[in-house]
């Protein structure tokens, strides 16, 4: 997911979308760990960013906000 269509997002939406991903992260690690998948290491690469892409967004809007 880019950032520019995360920035088109509300507020809430992002909120949403972070605790989305954020649980898709926590299962993927743990099947990860359990063994089952082989394809597990790039799907948490590419959580990770994303939720890292999610943060960055709402901690420019809360910038923005306050300053």
């Amino acid at each position: 997911m880019k950032a520019s269509q995360l920035r088109e997002q509300t507020g809430e939406e992002l909120r949403q979308l972070h605790d989305d991903t954020r649980n898709d992260l926590i299962e993927s690690k743990v099947k990860q760990g359990w063994g089952d998948g082989a394809e597990q290491p790039l799907k948490i690469r590419t959580l990770r960013r994303d939720l890292a892409r999610i943060n960055t967004v709402l901690t420019e809007r809360e910038l923005k906000k306050n300053g």
